[in-house]
């Protein structure tokens, strides 16, 4: 199974002076756990996620004041439509991170989560229910 079989196409782009809260309400809005940052001045993608945000407002700073560009990631990783699960998910376990945004001739088209790994492999890696032993 191939990373398009599973991405998600619903990319929400932002720039880097949304605020964090401007950020999780349009995350929240479209129901996707991360954003791609379109910062030219930065070198161009990068991802902010719900852990930035919740990482920020753990650290006592205003959702209101801190801007996406002081919270996002730029070394990031980038998978290909073509890539397999396997790679998707190796190279998410390698780099300890929950998305990688799905490049198609240098262009955004989708992001892939570990949840949509796990949706696409839970039906196909049918695993018997746990029997529990009586109590």
């Amino acid at each position: 199974m191939l990373v398009r079989d599973a991405m998600s196409t619903v990319v929400l782009t932002i720039g880097p002076d949304h605020t964090l809260r401007q950020a999780a309400a349009l995350m929240s809005a479209r129901r996707v756990g991360a954003a791609i940052v379109l910062d030219p001045e930065a070198g161009g993608l990068g991802i902010l996620t719900e852990r930035d945000v919740l990482n920020s407002v753990g650290l006592g700073q205003s959702p209101d004041v801190e801007r996406v560009h002081a919270h996002t990631t730029t070394d990031v990783v980038f998978a290909t439509p073509s890539w397999t699960l396997e790679e998707a998910a190796g190279a998410m376990a390698h780099g300890g991170f929950r998305h990688l945004i799905v490049l198609d001739g240098g262009d955004p088209v989708g992001i892939v989560s570990v949840r949509d790994i796990i949706r696409r492999w839970a039906p196909a890696r049918q695993v018997p229910a746990r029997q529990h032993a009586p109590v």
